[in-house]
């Protein structure tokens, strides 16, 4: 104890020993890590349905599911059980070399039957990160086979979020995940996010709004030479840019024009991905076909790390014929196809099939919806998104709800509503001043009515901290 408390002598004090232990020795993901020293961290010990408990054994209703993962919930003794006897049976292979598993073997046939894509081979990896990573290397290999070796660009959007390795910060349109470490690689060529509510001109009528940014990517295209271009990536609902749903006709139109210049259609599916739109993927439910989708989070409930990315038959073939020239197809991780993973992957797909999952998400969406409708009034609430679009919602504060202008990032008016819900027993997450929720799909009907009570007392509590603030 001596030591962290040496180790942090800004620590608050009665922090407790396990704290402590996490301040002096971890580095923390998407921290503010001065603050972080000074504040300490909530320290989670179960779960168990849709509650989490702290050490001091709080309960926190999760309205986030995890980080949009744990489609399950907490402690699902199927997937448990799952993960237990594969341990005891094989805990882990490879899939260098012509090796396999019996389990990875099944998935795969699995995944493949499942996403709308013709003949799709599936690739296994460990994050979001290492998947999106995956479908831009085969996309440059694509292009590379076909002798196009210059198509190495990457249209990407602004606030989009694609993970933190290298190429998926670069491919993320988040500042923040830029500046430190002298990113975006320069392949990125960045679009305009289809954010109707901030982007839109004044009385732009929403399909004027959507022409514009078809006539910007044809514009882009036509600047950066479509045969350096090699892809497209987008979530069909950008999760971390503020759950932004994209102008209607807006997937099928780009697409049309990708497809009239050659550039591969990347669809990152990794918060989207299995039921949580409605659809079994988020580009079923904005009607057009990927050459190659990215899936994780929901694949495996989050309980174990795992990731894909399921590529359509054409493309395949390509890379498959090229790895003839090269000798080897020279990509894959340690983990990638790990069996107790892949296990996991398996039961949780079962039990999402014996739910109807996708129906699930669009009743339970539409529940969530009906009760967000009671904020839409609050002056403090500018937009509600994701209605219609399964068990997502984001809501975006402003300070002028008429004007819809925004407050001014010091009064960090989104983090404390986080903290205020928090206070209420509630973890969401704030992206800036968009709150986002993404319950797990076994929430039922009260504890989504709980969540939004304890959103707008957590709202009221920050309006009226904020409102005395400028009358003083």
């Amino acid at each position: 104890m001596r030591q962290e408390a040496e180790l942090n002598p800004s620590a608050p004090e009665k922090m407790s020993h396990r704290s402590l232990e996490d301040l002096s020795y971890h580095i923390h993901s998407q921290t503010n890590l001065r603050e972080h020293q000074n504040k300490g961290p909530l320290v989670i010990e179960r779960g168990q349905g849709v509650y989490v408990y702290d050490e001091k054994g709080q309960s926190y209703l999760e309205s986030m599911s995890g980080l949009w993962c744990t489609s399950l919930g907490f402690s699902d003794a199927r997937l448990i059980k799952a993960a237990t006897k594969q341990l005891e049976t094989l805990p882990y292979y490879h899939t260098f070399n012509h090796r396999t598993n019996n389990v990875v073997s099944k998935l795969a046939a699995e995944v493949s039957g499942l996403v709308p894509l013709n003949k799709a081979k599936v690739f296994f990896a460990s994050s979001g990160s290492e998947a999106n990573d995956s479908m831009i290397k085969m996309a440059w290999n694509y292009h590379i086979a076909q002798g196009n070796h210059k198509r190495k660009k990457v249209l990407i959007r602004d606030r989009g979020f694609h993970g933190s390795t290298v190429m998926g910060a670069s491919l993320s349109g988040l500042p923040h995940m830029h500046t430190a470490f002298g990113l975006p690689l320069n392949c990125t060529v960045r679009l305009e996010c289809p954010d109707y509510y901030r982007n839109a001109e004044p009385e732009e009528s929403e399909s004027a709004y959507l022409d514009r940014l078809l006539d910007d990517l044809e514009a882009t295209i036509e600047r950066e030479g479509a045969d350096t271009i090699a892809a497209f990536i987008a979530e069909p609902v950008m999760g971390a840019g503020g759950v932004l749903v994209p102008p209607v006709g807006y997937f099928e139109k780009v697409q049309k024009i990708l497809r009239q210049y050659k550039i591969l259609m990347l669809s990152d599916e990794i918060v989207c991905g299995f039921g949580r739109t409605g659809n079994w993927f988020g580009c079923q439910t904005f009607n057009f076909q990927p050459d190659m989708m990215s899936c994780a989070k929901g694949l495996t409930s989050g309980y174990i790390p795992m990731s894909c990315v399921a590529v359509s038959g054409d493309i395949y073939s390509v890379l498959e014929e090229y790895s003839e020239v090269t000798g080897v197809f020279g990509h894959g991780f340690t983990y990638s196809g790990h069996p107790t993973a892949a296990a996991v992957a398996l039961e949780a797909l079962r039990i999402y099939q014996e739910m109807n999952l996708p129906k699930v998400a669009l009743e339970l969406g539409a529940v969530l919806h009906d009760l967000l409708e009671e904020l839409k009034v609050h002056p403090m609430v500018g937009e509600i998104r994701g209605k219609g679009v399964g068990l997502i919602a984001g809501i975006e504060l402003v300070a002028d709800k008429n004007t819809r202008e925004p407050y001014p990032t010091s009064r960090i008016a989104g983090k404390k509503v986080e903290q205020a819900a928090r206070d209420q027993g509630l973890i969401i997450r704030n992206m800036g001043d968009v709150i986002a929720l993404c319950p797990p799909f076994i929430t039922s009907h009260q504890e989504l009515k709980l969540i939004v009570q304890k959103l707008s007392t957590a709202i009221d509590v920050v309006y009226q901290d904020l409102e005395s603030a400028l009358d003083q």
